[in-house]
C-alpha cells in the first residue's frame, strides 16, 4: 500500500472511529481532545510534527491562531514548510531540556521511530543513519507573551526533556499537553514514569489522564495508576491538563 492509500485508509477508520490499532486509537481521541479545547484563535506546537497530521487539526479547529511545528528530519521539514507555507511556523529543530548541537538517529525505512538516542524499533532491519541536528528548547525558543493552549509531543522517547524544557511555560500557561510515555522508548533515556508524573503533577500543577478518561470526565490518574499503564504498556499516550 502506497504512502497516499495509507493516509486515506487511516482517515477512514478514524472517521468511523474503527480502532484496529492502538494508535489509530490515540489519533482519534487526540482529534476530539484538540477539537474541544481550542478556540479559533489559540496558539499551539507541535513536537515531532512528521508529516503535518496534527498541524492540520490544529489549523481545522483554531484557523485564526498561530501555530509552531519541530520537525529535525531534513526531508520532513522541507515537506512541511511547503506544505504550511504562510500558514505556520516551522523549524528544523530537536526539541529537549538544553540548547546544543546533538547528534539524531534517523532510521531511514521508518523515519516515524527516529529520535535523538537509539531504542527498540518494532520493526525488522532498521535502517539507522547518524545525523546532526540543532536542539533548543520550548521555554528558550519561544520568546511570545500569548498564551500556548495545546503542546503535542511525539518524540519517540525524548519527551520528558522537551518537558523540563518547557517548565516556565507548563506554569505559568498551563497548556493542554498529549504525550507519549512507555517502555520500548522512554527508559532508553533513562525516565521514568515516576519523574514524569512528579515533574507534572508536583513541579508545574498539571493532572495527568488517559485521553479518553479525559473526554469522559473520569478522574487524573494517581502515581500508581500512571506507573501501572507505563510498566504494562496497556496505554503510552497521555494528557495533561489544569
Amino acid at each position: 500500500m502506497n504512502l497516499g492509500l495509507k493516509d486515506i485508509f487511516r482517515t477512514t477508520l478514524n472517521t468511523l472511529h474503527l480502532d484496529i490499532t492502538q494508535n489509530l486509537k490515540y489519533d482519534r481521541l487526540s482529534k476530539q481532545i484538540i477539537k474541544r479545547v481550542l478556540f479559533p484563535n489559540s496558539i499551539c506546537i507541535d513536537v515531532g510534527a512528521h508529516k503535518g497530521e496534527i498541524l492540520k487539526l490544529f489549523l481545522k479547529s483554531a484557523p485564526d491562531g498561530r501555530h509552531i511545528a519541530f520537525e529535525p528530519i531534513p526531508f520532513l521539514y522541507e515537506e512541511l514548510k511547503t506544505k504550511f507555507a504562510n500558514r505556520c511556523s516551522i523549524f528544523p529543530f530537536a526539541l529537549g531540556d538544553e540548547s546544543k548541537e546533538t547528534t539524531f538517529q534517523l532510521v531511514k525505512n521508518a523515519p516515524a521511530y527516529s529520535g535523538v538516542l537509539k531504542r527498540k524499533y518494532a520493526i525488522k532491519d532498521p535502517d539507522v543513519e547518524e545525523i546532526s541536528v540543532l536542539m533548543t528548547t520550548i521555554d528558550y525558543f519561544l520568546i511570545t507573551t500569548e498564551k500556548i493552549r495545546l503542546i503535542k509531543i511525539d518524540v519517540e522517547g525524548g519527551e520528558f526533556a522537551v518537558l523540563k524544557g518547557a517548565e516556565h511555560r507548563l506554569r505559568t500557561d498551563k497548556p493542554y499537553v498529549i504525550f507519549e510515555c512507555g517502555l520500548g522508548a522512554s527508559e532508553y533515556y533513562g525516565t521514568t514514569p515516576t519523574q514524569v508524573y512528579g515533574f507534572l503533577n508536583d513541579e508545574v500543577n498539571l493532572k495527568i489522564s488517559l485521553l479518553d478518561d479525559w473526554l469522559k470526565g473520569k478522574k487524573p490518574l494517581s502515581l500508581d495508576q500512571f506507573c501501572d499503564y507505563y510498566a504494562t504498556n496497556k496505554e503510552y499516550y497521555f494528557l495533561a491538563h489544569p
